[in-house]
């Protein structure tokens, strides 16, 4: 009995390993230096690479940065946001904003609406949309179930919980514990009316 060979794609196969060490370089020079002055020649330096081999996977910096910063995210999974309420949802802000490095990634992601405004509304259009969404429907059930006063404006509160984030990454150290973020968000939602169940 013959074997039939599946003829292979043209063109070198893709290491896995080398994907992450591009998208481990990108993401470590964009928090030591920012997105305008990180560059696809310094990122292929620090992951040991050339610029060509950059290139094939990424189309250009911003579409490499903001292929980094996702890979730290754990939410790829469509139900990885499926949030029940609002508490579920302040747990899993609380435990991404108790890490270090991740505030300072924040940090300068949203320092790129001077430098570098491309890569903040890019960012936005691929990925801020299915998290706006996944926010959105995690305040509607909580309002459901009678956590937030039944009139509650749930845009309003999605500004005022990002508004709340960005205050507290500049605001506060980055030794905070998952805890201490909680009760912060916790006590500024209680202002609104928030009360959740026991």
């Amino acid at each position: 009995m013959s074997t039939i060979r599946v003829p292979r794609p043209p063109g070198r196969p893709r290491s896995r390993q080398v994907d992450e060490a591009v998208l481990a370089a990108a993401l470590d020079l964009l928090i030591e230096r920012g997105a305008s002055e990180t560059s696809i020649e310094q990122v292929a330096q620090r992951a040991g690479v050339t610029r060509a081999t950059v290139y094939r996977r990424f189309p250009g910096k911003t579409a490499l940065l903001i292929q980094a910063i996702e890979s730290v995210h754990q939410d790829h999974d469509p139900g990885a946001i499926d949030w029940p309420g609002i508490d579920p949802m302040l747990d899993d802000w609380a435990g991404y904003l108790s890490v270090p490095r991740n505030r300072r990634m924040l940090r300068r992601l949203y320092a790129a609406v001077d430098d570098h405004p491309e890569l903040l509304s890019a960012y936005r259009e691929s990925h801020g949309a299915r998290r706006a969404a996944a926010e959105r429907a995690a305040l509607a059930r909580s309002r459901e179930r009678g956590e937030l006063p039944a009139d509650a404006d749930l845009d309003a509160l999605q500004q005022i919980l990002g508004g709340a984030v960005l205050h507290h990454l500049g605001a506060c150290p980055d030794t905070v514990t998952a805890g201490e973020v909680k009760s912060y968000l916790v006590a500024l939602l209680r202002q609104t009316g928030y009360r959740p169940q026991s």
